[in-house]
């Protein structure tokens, strides 16, 4: 009798400590990556992370943004980006410009670019070419636009603005519906 209870409390600690091990998710996380750093991918980023946080599921979900130029390292995002981000409530706290590197291509399952040339210079870093790339506007079939206009030289940032809230609704139920 000893050692049935003895095995009953041993196939209990078992089943509690499997239970505890699915309960344990590995984080998604997406990159967003445009030419400076500055315009839209961390508009990308702040807009993402906020519906992410409407969903209540920040905890499951991370998101980042970065760069293929260095001319912007550590600086905030573009005037325009915070102005619009400001008007709609978004957040772009302790948001600053980086490079993308090497690096990202194992921490990241979404390597999201705003246009073909971002795609082009990722691609040149090593393990670039066996990445596993998405092109924002492919969330976006029925748009006309194959690239996100850089605000930076267009100066149109409501455009850019509805073009990202737009796809990041579909890339938040694209990663829902294959990841979690």
């Amino acid at each position: 009798m000893y050692r049935a209870g003895f095995f009953y409390i041993e196939a209990a600690q078992f089943i509690w400590q499997k239970k505890d091990l699915r309960e344990v998710r590995e984080i998604v996380n997406v990159l967003f990556v445009c030419l400076g750093n500055i315009c839209r991918s961390p508009m990308a980023e702040a807009v993402l992370r906020s519906k992410i946080a409407e969903r209540h599921l920040s905890e499951r979900i991370g998101v980042d943004s970065a760069g293929t130029g260095d001319w912007h390292i550590g600086k905030v995002p573009h005037e325009g980006t915070r102005r619009i981000l400001d008007q709609k409530g978004i957040s772009y706290e302790n948001m600053t410009a980086r490079l993308v590197s090497s690096g990202d291509f194992e921490k990241f399952q979404y390597i999201i670019c705003m246009d073909n040339s971002n795609g082009v210079n990722v691609r040149k870093l090593p393990g670039g070419d066996k990445a596993e790339l998405l092109f924002f506007m492919d969330l976006l079939p029925d748009e006309e636009l194959r690239e996100v206009p850089d605000p930076y030289f267009t100066g149109n940032f409501e455009q850019v603005y509805d073009l990202i809230n737009a796809g990041c609704d579909v890339l938040l139920e694209r990663i829902i519906s294959e990841k979690l």
